[in-house]
């Protein structure tokens, strides 16, 4: 840990990117086909299920789904998998 660091201010500082100014390229360099995410859940949404604010991310609208789906199901924990695989996923491809 800290090793750029010290590349970048004791031996190769002329090589290493300055971490305080912004990137001399643009954002998406390689990525031409990539659309740009919204978020589907609103934040009343997310007020309403009072969710913490380290799940609300672009899949907070899969989590909302899920915890309906625990509610209404409530002893019955295992009628809410394809929720829980929904939110997995795009926990995973995010």
């Amino acid at each position: 840990m800290g090793a750029h660091l010290a590349r970048r201010y004791v031996t190769n500082s002329d090589t290493e990117p300055d971490p305080l100014k912004p990137a001399g390229f643009p954002s998406d360099l390689g990525f031409e086909e990539r659309k740009e995410r919204v978020m589907i859940a609103t934040q009343q949404q997310m007020n309403e299920a009072q969710l913490p604010v380290e799940q609300r991310d672009y899949c907070a609208h899969h989590l909302l789904k899920l915890m309906k789906c625990k509610r209404d199901n409530w002893p019955n924990f295992l009628a809410c998998k394809h929720e829980r695989h929904d939110w997995d996923y795009c926990q995973h491809e995010e």
